[in-house]
């Protein structure tokens, strides 16, 4: 009778796992768009930065990626189980429409940044290069920059990653979107920053 009752409880959690496994793989399709747009950023955030020092740079941001991911998926987790206990479902679509709106917005920003602005971006390239060449610049003290930046840059491109992810698996359990969550949230945080390293 107990091999009976653990076979059903195996039975239940290759289940469970293997509904994980599809939503994951569901909410990784439906963010692969933004983790486009996250690689791009983090790669070009380190750019400018001496070869001997990229990996760290990296390990870094890494590391801070983390760190958003640690406040970020408790913070849509717990969003999402307010809006199921209390009845308020238009929680995560607004979220997903802020996320859209503020894409949009970034998106023609760059575009009218990359007609607008060439002088000063010019003046700011030739900046870094100078401060690369001068021995008196203090070159932790700019990549300690480049590094916050690139946090930062990954704190908004996560939250719109895991409302992304969290809107695919809105309607199942509480414990199934934990770990679709989770998976998302780490599996795109290995998979960028293993990506930039590499």
């Amino acid at each position: 009778m107990a091999a009976g009752s653990l076979l059903a409880l195996l039975d239940d959690i290759a289940t469970i796992l293997d509904d994980v496994s599809v939503m994951t793989q569901v909410a990784a399709k439906k963010t692969a768009g933004v983790l486009g747009d996250d690689l791009a950023l983090n790669a070009q955030q380190v750019s400018g930065v001496a070869s001997e020092r990229e990996l760290p740079v990296v390990w870094a941001v890494t590391k801070g990626s983390f760190v958003n991911k640690l406040i970020l998926v408790p913070a849509a987790l717990l969003l999402s189980f307010l809006s199921t206990t209390f009845g308020i479902h238009w929680i995560i679509p607004t979220l997903l429409m802020i996320g859209g709106a503020f894409l949009c917005f970034e998106g023609f920003e760059k575009i009218v940044h990359k007609f607008l602005h060439t002088e000063e971006d010019v003046a700011h390239k030739t900046k870094l290069a100078h401060a690369v060449e001068d021995p008196n610049v203090d070159l932790v003290a700019l990549e300690k920059e480049k590094i916050k930046g690139a946090i930062t840059t990954d704190f908004i491109l996560s939250a719109e990653i895991i409302v992304i992810a969290l809107g695919t698996v809105a309607d199942a359990s509480f414990g199934k979107q934990i770990a679709v969550v989770s998976a998302i949230a780490l599996i795109m945080t290995v998979g960028v920053y293993g990506l930039v390293a590499g």
